[in-house]
């Protein structure tokens, strides 16, 4: 995989012929200051949503724009974005407020500003699902192995064996690893062996 935004683009779009929604962060100051300047937040929210849950009310809007993309210096982007998430916490009173900056290839028809907020939710709640897995059921933190590829080549064992369950039909990651370490003949056969 490329290793700049630029080339991940370019790799993406012309020669994968793929879309793409990134949340530009702070190793890419140039770009998220740019868009942080347009101050597209200033204006009332074009989409927002709402939810209840876990003693938080959190309120997600988004502003996007397709103003001056051509020299956010990134190929391909179509529209840039700001969506700031507002969190009460019902017991406390207390309220977080977090923005966060993004492009995508996206024109406005294909990437309304509903679909681009649910792309952005559904990302995070896919990478956050994925690390709890790696992080709680494989204690990740806590491996030694930390030199060469090593740590990568474990992170993509890790990622093999949760792809492998999921498709296996696990709903439960830990349980289906007690189970498979109970009857390792079952693993072999997951990978047809």
């Amino acid at each position: 995989m490329p290793s700049t935004l630029k080339k991940t683009v370019v790799y993406l779009v012309e020669r994968k012929k793929a879309d793409f929604l990134f949340t530009v962060k702070g190793n890419q100051p140039g770009v998220r200051d740019y868009i942080a300047n347009l101050r597209l937040d200033d204006a009332p929210p074009e989409f927002q949503t709402t939810n209840t849950g876990h003693g938080r009310v959190e309120t997600r809007s988004i502003w996007t724009s397709t103003r001056l993309v051509k020299y956010i210096g990134i190929p391909h982007v179509r529209q840039c974005f700001t969506i700031r998430r507002q969190v009460r916490h019902i017991k406390s009173g207390h309220t977080t407020v977090e923005t966060a900056y993004g492009i995508t290839s996206l024109c406005p028809k294909k990437g309304p500003p509903e679909r681009l907020l649910a792309a952005n939710r559904g990302h995070w709640s896919i990478e956050n699902s994925l690390h709890y897995i790696r992080d709680v059921t494989f204690d990740e933190d806590r491996s030694q192995v930390r030199t060469g590829y090593g740590p990568f080549v474990m992170a993509a064992l890790r990622n093999f064996v949760i792809g492998l369950l999921k498709m296996a039909g696990a709903s439960n990651i830990a349980a289906a690893t007690r189970d498979l370490a109970a009857q390792p003949w079952r693993a072999l056969r997951l990978l047809g062996l």
